[in-house]
């Protein structure tokens, strides 16, 4: 599996390129988006992992949105220190398959593009991602799809679903919750009949209650 890496930090570059090596990745790994732009159109790759923030004609957003309508429909993953929703919903609206947040443990990582990999990425066209085998989600819209029935998600729940979305595959813990979507101005009640309502436009067990913990939504 050929991986190209776009990352202007030195040390983490040479710290990424190394880590997949050992796990038998071939990496072509590039400072600057001129060059990583030029060596996707010279090279097949079966993965991009690219940083938001490096020097060149482009951003890690806009060169994956050049990409797209070049029709160079890879897999991509961001890397990135922004940690916001609008910075994970850009993300996502610009064609990547799942966004890594800086600093984090290169196994996390090994495991991200396994799973990308296997996949083959979960978006498929710019505005729709896939959740589960019944389920889509309309970035455009904030609609949620599931068995040719669409159904609005209300802001607070695509508030909470956006986080849960960043956060994908990871324990939500209530704390968080209570933090980031109401700014600790809730009552645990309302905000868990708030969650509930979200979980039941979506298909059973895609958001899981982790007992005594929060959620963690699976996709």
């Amino acid at each position: 599996m050929k991986i190209l890496l776009l990352e202007d930090d030195t040390l983490l570059k040479e710290s990424i390129t190394e880590f997949l090596e050992v796990k038998s990745f071939q990496v072509d790994s590039y400072e600057n988006s001129n060059d990583a732009f030029d060596a996707i159109f010279s090279h097949e790759y079966d993965l991009l992992l690219l940083d938001v923030n490096t020097p060149g004609k482009w951003n890690g957003f806009s060169l994956r949105k050049e990409l797209s309508l070049e029709n160079k429909n890879i897999p991509t993953i961001f890397v990135t220190s922004m940690s916001s929703s609008d910075a994970v919903l850009q993300g996502y609206q610009h064609g990547c398959c799942d966004y890594i947040k800086k600093p984090f443990d290169l196994i996390e990582l090994y495991l991200r593009v396994q799973q990308a990999l296997k996949a083959n990425c979960f978006k498929t066209d710019d505005h729709i991602l896939n959740i589960s085998k019944e389920c889509q989600y309309n970035l455009s819209t904030y609609e949620l799809i599931s068995k040719n029935k669409t159904t609005l998600l209300s802001k607070t729940e695509n508030k909470i679903f956006q986080l849960f979305l960043k956060n994908r595959n990871q324990i939500v813990t209530f704390e968080i919750l209570y933090e980031q979507i109401w700014e600790n101005n809730v009552e645990a009640t309302n905000a868990r009949v708030q969650v509930n309502n979200l979980r039941r436009k979506l298909p059973k067990d895609v958001i899981k209650n982790i007992y005594g913990l929060g959620y963690r939504l699976d996709c």
